[in-house]
């Protein structure tokens, strides 16, 4: 009886010393991430589907434990409404009211550029999964991007226009509210043009405009071979439409706006989704163990495909998750410093190191639609 109370007794002391030196993992402090994405208004779309991978990206995170001894990520979100004002006030709610330690957003170039200024003066950490605009990361040090930029967009779609659909005469369709969409078209311009070709006609449109008729027939007249509309997927998928209605079937091409083809759908048919071309970060016919492991889980947690969004907003969650882990911190400068040395990082559009400037050096691909289904065309290095 001795001898099995002094085991009971062992067995009690062992318990509370490990329970002592191994907390459970609901008391640890989360760590606040805040997440300012276009969750509504005119490219919710594109939000959404930032907030579903991130979201997927730290639960995944917490389920090994969380990070920093067993603390758990969590990601505070804010609804900038697709508006540049409403950007900047959630930029500063979620630093001043909810204590996050670094941001996630926003999703377009505009928006992304209307919150850097925030950001610099508060020297916090942000990461845009998909600002394709050069100059969002030259606001500040502690800027940086998941994404391809567009100078590199609009050159790879610049030659494969000229080289492989045999384009001679291109028609520029741009969003004049858009600075990813004029960005994008400069740089398409600049290189169509090195390689001989010419551009025939520059149109620029209001995402409120929903009769293009006029500006196609310009196009037209134009003799054009190729339309490159650098555009957000609302607006392509009209202006697909009614060039398809007017018997216009020549190419026309994009950038990594149109990486919503169930979106395009609503406003043209399969069939009219045909000689369709884009630039993106990613194609989710990629075999590598990264991609597969991410479509997996993106497919049982929220039942559908994901496209290239989705996989950038994974990929800033896990590079920031990555910066935490290198600088055994969560403390502004030593955050920035470990995210500036990524180098090597296994995401799923690839894999990431970052320039001076804070931009990715990785790979582009070509998606073709077909009947409205994407299809990876090619892979283009930087």
């Amino acid at each position: 009886m001795k001898n099995m109370r002094i085991k009971i007794l062992a067995l009690i002391i062992f318990a509370m010393v490990f329970t002592a030196v191994t907390p459970a993992f609901s008391a640890g402090e989360p760590i606040l991430v805040g997440g300012n994405y276009e969750m509504s208004g005119s490219v919710a779309a594109y939000g959404m589907d930032c907030v579903r991978a991130a979201n997927l990206a730290f639960e995944q995170v917490n389920a090994k434990g969380g990070i920093l001894n067993g603390r758990p990520l969590k990601l505070v979100t804010y609804d900038n409404q697709s508006d540049a004002s409403q950007a900047i006030v959630g930029t500063s709610y979620l630093i001043n009211e909810e204590k996050v330690v670094a941001i996630l957003g926003a999703a377009t170039s505009s928006l992304s550029m209307s919150i850097g200024p925030v950001v610099k003066s508060r020297e916090i950490p942000m990461i845009t999964p998909t600002g394709t605009n050069p100059k969002i990361t030259q606001i500040s040090g502690f800027i940086f991007r998941a994404c391809i930029i567009d100078d590199f967009q609009g050159d790879v779609m610049a030659s494969y226009a000229y080289r492989n659909l045999r384009a001679r005469r291109a028609a520029i369709l741009i969003d004049q509210s858009s600075e990813y969409s004029k960005g994008l078209a400069r740089y398409f311009k600049q290189r169509f043009t090195t390689l001989k070709g010419t551009i025939v006609a520059e149109l620029g449109f209001l995402p409120e405009d929903r009769d293009f008729g006029a500006l196609l027939k310009q196009i037209r007249n134009s003799k054009a071979d190729v339309i490159y509309a650098p555009i957000y997927y609302q607006s392509a998928g009209i202006i697909v439409r009614q060039a398809r209605e007017a018997k216009m079937d020549l190419p026309i091409l994009g950038g990594d706006g149109w990486d919503f083809p169930n979106e395009l759908s609503l406003a043209a048919s399969p069939k009219a989704l045909n000689n369709i071309y884009y630039t993106n970060h990613y194609s989710a016919d990629s075999t590598s163990p990264q991609n597969k492991a991410f479509v997996q889980a993106y497919k049982a947690r929220y039942g559908q495909t994901p496209g290239g969004v989705a996989a950038l907003g994974y990929d800033a969650a896990m590079l920031l998750v990555d910066a935490f882990k290198r600088a055994n911190s969560t403390e502004s400068n030593k955050v920035r410093e470990a995210l500036a040395a990524t180098s090597g990082f296994s995401g799923v559009t690839g894999t990431i190191r970052f320039d001076k400037d804070r931009n990715p050096i990785k790979s582009a691909v070509i998606i073709q639609l077909i009947n409205g289904v994407p299809n990876f065309k090619d892979e283009v290095e930087p």
